[in-house]
């Protein structure tokens, strides 16, 4: 007779805990969106991520990303389905192909071109005579 007063205890324990993990899942799930909204370019705000936006478009992307891993795919999915539907431009940091190289190569380009520049500024003001830059207040002509 004890077995049956037991039984409904250990149904609703199973069931407690049952609901305990269904709401780490949603935590973890949650976590997982929020990690591939930070990867994600708000089209509306390019300044910031789908995670920071308030925009009406960044919260259906953020809702889209959590219904593809609510389907089980995978973050490297959830980024190429984004891609592929966006533009790589929507990626923080978008892959190697031939349409992004620019993108990639960008910034030594520009680092290496602002180099260039500053060493022949230089070099043409070193070969510059000293009478034709203006004296510093103070120096060169007696008062």
């Amino acid at each position: 007779m004890n077995e049956w007063r037991v039984l409904p205890c250990i149904v609703l324990l199973a069931g407690c805990a049952a609901g305990v993990r269904a709401a780490e899942t949603g935590v973890e799930l949650e976590a997982r969106v929020m990690r591939i909204a930070a990867e994600l370019r708000c089209p509306v705000c390019p300044n910031e991520s789908v995670a920071e936006s308030q925009a009406g478009l960044a919260r259906d992307l953020r809702e889209q990303v959590r219904r593809l891993l609510a389907e089980g795919r995978s973050e490297q999915e959830v980024l190429a389905y984004m891609s592929a539907r966006h533009g790589d431009a929507v990626r923080y940091r978008p892959p190697w192909s031939a349409s992004t190289w620019a993108l990639w190569a960008a910034p030594s380009v520009l680092l290496a071109g602002g180099m260039a520049c500053l060493c022949v500024a230089l070099r043409r003001r070193q070969r510059l005579d000293a009478a034709r830059f203006e004296p510093d207040p103070g120096e060169g002509a007696p008062r």
